[in-house]
């Protein structure tokens, strides 16, 4: 069978909903892709290597928050979704997406492993015909030169018998404006055929879909919007620490700023940056670009200051509670806030841990609340014991500083300036001035 033929016969069955749906890895980014594919009525099976969470997916349960629990349940109950860890079964789908994580190492380099290993389990059961297309986000070069190797090592050639391509995900969890579907969709293909084959998958459950000419401009594109909002969060946070040597308060400026109808976008700065990919994908170029003796001066300036932030906090915290008359061995702290952003209830990243870190090792007797984490989760860097503690009247005025990291909208911060003693703001919860006096400090 020629390349047409196979190419013609997958067209077919996508154009029909026939085609059956692979995802590998189903976190934040591959389990969105599950719920758009089957909303449209394809067939889907989800791969991950955490038994957790395919158990709890065949039991129609979700464990994001913005993916309902009966909306599995109804999918699992109709035999088009179910879940697995036996990677022998990829040879059931026509379509596979790779949705792993690509995380910094020790030393801010690339870690592909999981990329690579999950090719080489696709290599293990490549058959003609498949479609493998990888979304998880990387630097430019990583489709075309780590992944097409591994799967032509089987003998089988792209553009003939598989067909390859890369469309780097875009998630904005906790955004209700911008779901999956709603988010234009860049596309990219090894060959011409590979190309055609990517645009028509996600055409069936996204708003519209931007072709390029190469997985490296693919890779490219996906880099550049998030050094884009690395550098500007870096200017503001930078700005930040520089206004209030000043007694400028950095909110009031940026929402001033901000009434400029053209020429300016607002960033707003933070105790540091979160999620999987701000933090993170900046560094990927960095690393690439040594390949070609260059020097990305931005991304690494914007890095160090990003990386500071953290550290700022504390030492905010620690000025704040000496002006008190109190150190911060043995200071009692409260931590408002887990997640890296304001109501979603994922904490990849988050400056939150950080800084709990930081002020763990200065002696500091360190509590939390977040209403999205009752329990503190996994990471792979961190691990605190104490769950989340009650955000009542007493527990607030027990604290000698509560420290606000994530501004969630359960938060009431009326409530938070009446009881407690001292609050170091990283997130401006606490906009009315005349509640400040000397119990707010803004960080």
């Amino acid at each position: 069978m020629n390349e047409t033929n196979y190419a013609e016969t997958l067209k077919k069955r996508i154009s029909q909903k026939e085609a059956i749906i692979g995802v590998i890895g189903l976190g934040y980014v591959g389990l969105p892709l599950v719920r758009e594919f089957l909303k449209k009525g394809f067939r889907v099976i989800g791969f991950d290597i955490d038994s957790a969470k395919t158990t709890a997916i065949n039991r129609g349960e979700s464990y994001i928050k913005h993916i309902p629990s009966d909306f599995l349940a109804k999918a699992i109950s109709k035999g088009l979704l179910d879940a697995t860890t036996e990677f022998t079964r990829l040879k059931e789908a026509d379509v596979i997406l790779i949705c792993v994580p690509t995380p910094l190492g020790r030393n801010r380099e690339p870690d592909l492993s999981y990329v690579i290993n999950t090719a080489k389990s696709i290599a293990s059961n490549l058959k003609k015909g498949h479609l493998i297309i990888l979304e998880s986000t990387t630097y430019p070069e990583t489709t075309e030169k780590e992944v097409l190797p591994i799967l032509e090592k089987t003998g089988l050639v792209v553009g003939t018998d598989f067909f390859l391509g890369y469309s780097p995900e875009r998630e904005d969890p906790g955004n209700s404006n911008y779901s999956t579907s709603k988010i234009p969709k860049v596309v990219s293909g090894v060959t011409n055929t590979c190309l055609e084959l990517v645009k028509l998958v996600y055409d069936q459950i996204v708003i519209s879909t931007v072709t390029v000419s190469s997985p490296r401009v693919a890779e490219a594109t996906k880099l550049l919007e998030n050094i884009y909002r690395a550098v500007n969060i870096a200017l503001v946070n930078e700005l930040k620490m520089l206004f209030d040597r000043m007694g400028i308060d950095i909110w009031e400026v940026i929402e001033a700023a901000k009434t400029k109808p053209f020429g300016f976008q607002a960033f707003y700065p933070g105790p540091g940056l979160g999620g999987h990919c701000i933090p993170i994908d900046p560094f990927y170029l960095t690393w690439k670009a040594r390949e070609y003796d260059l020097t990305t001066r931005f991304i690494e300036l914007a890095g160090e200051i990003n990386t500071y932030m953290p550290y700022y906090v504390v030492q905010k915290t620690i000025e704040a509670l000496n002006k008190r008359g109190k150190v911060i061995k043995d200071a009692k702290i409260l931590i408002l806030g887990l997640s890296y952003k304001k109501d979603v209830d994922d904490a990849r990243e988050s400056p939150a841990l950080k800084v709990m870190e930081i002020l763990k090792d200065k002696g500091a007797l360190i509590d939390y609340n977040d209403p999205y984490f009752p329990n503190p989760p996994k990471m792979r860097r961190y691990k605190f014991e104490r769950g989340s503690v009650e955000l009542s009247p007493e527990n607030l005025s027990s604290y000698d500083c509560v420290i606000v990291l994530t501004d969630h909208s359960f938060y009431d911060p009326d409530f938070i300036v009446e009881h407690a003693n001292l609050i170091v703001d990283t997130r401006n919860l606490i906009k009315d001035k005349m509640k400040y006096s000397n119990k707010v400090v803004k960080a």
